[in-house]
């Protein structure tokens, strides 16, 4: 569709969506309520244990006090709106609100990768070098792990904010989603993406497939470290400290990638909505179950914050 050159920039956008599933509204809006409140007592349950019991002030610990608050922000900076679109007949949000919840998605997306990676190492370092592991992995290094994650990819999720607010939206202004995210907005922009779609390449290229390669190197290295164990108890203790966090990047990368890693004109919005709800809202909501129900030093801890909790 060619657009006229008098026609003005948009100033707000009308998020689609779940509107052509009407009959599920009220379906959605239950499960999306009940999924957001187990999300958010979920991760400050976590983050309070971690802060309050000594027994849990180890880095495994501190970064999963870390990887719960980035699961508040991302799940926050969508849901709520979701919910909005789901009990009104139309959507709307500003262009402003729009850039500010792109940033802080995409901001705790990619800290959520980074992050997975350095409590991938961290794996690696205590069960390949249990010895080491006090020295290796000191309280100084685990800061300066944390900084430098929440940093960088506050630079990465500033410049391809600061990038989508070069374009111009002078066309349709229908979002095809429920929050607004790079792949529908660059369809929608009015001017060139090219330089929007390199850096988006060169994101998933470091995000997903560096950070995945990290990733499975650490536990390529855990598992042939594992199975050079002789003691049955060894190994089983040594894949239980690191089973919770398989499980969780497996959820999580296996949805980002259906998500991000493909071209924007091969964009679905049925498929990009489905799989947002993966790493948007129910992978935040599985992770502090994950990290509870199968850690003993959660589980005890959890029980004298909570007598009447199972231990």
């Amino acid at each position: 569709m060619m657009f006229s050159p008098n026609q003005t920039e948009v100033t707000e956008f009308i998020l689609e969506g779940f509107s052509e599933h009407a009959t599920l509204r009220l379906l959605l809006t239950g499960c999306f309520l009940s999924l957001y409140t187990i999300a958010l007592m979920g991760n400050i349950v976590i983050i309070a244990l971690v802060t309050s019991s000594t027994g849990l002030h180890s880095p495994m610990y501190f970064f999963l006090c870390n990887l719960a608050t980035m699961d508040i922000v991302c799940t926050s900076s969508v849901i709520p709106k979701a919910l909005i679109g789901l009990v009104s007949e139309e959507n709307t949000i500003s262009f402003k609100g729009c850039m500010a919840q792109l940033f802080f998605l995409l901001w705790s997306l990619s800290s959520e990768l980074l992050l997975l990676t350095v409590m991938a190492y961290d794996r690696y370092v205590a069960i390949c070098f249990p010895l080491h592991y006090s020295s290796r992995m000191s309280p100084q290094l685990c800061g300066a792990l944390a900084v430098g994650v929440w940093s960088i990819c506050a630079v990465n999720a500033s410049v391809h904010t600061g990038l989508m607010t070069r374009l111009s939206f002078c066309g349709p202004k229908v979002i095809t989603h429920f929050f607004c995210e790079i792949p529908p907005l660059l369809l929608l922009s009015s001017s060139p993406t090219y330089i929007n779609s390199v850096m988006t390449l060169v994101e998933d290229a470091f995000y997903g497939c560096i950070n995945f390669v990290l990733t499975l190197l650490s536990y390529g290295c855990i598992i042939a470290s594992v199975l050079r164990m002789r003691s049955a108890e060894g190994k089983r203790k040594a894949f239980s400290t690191c089973s919770s966090h398989l499980i969780v990047v497996s959820v999580y990368y296996s949805s980002v990638f259906c998500a991000y890693v493909s071209p924007a004109s091969s964009y679905s919005p049925e498929r990009s909505k489905v799989t947002s709800v993966l790493y948007s809202i129910l992978s935040p909501t599985l992770n502090p179950l994950i990290y509870t129900l199968r850690n003993k030093d959660v589980k005890l801890a959890l029980g004298r914050l909570l007598p009447s909790f199972p231990k």
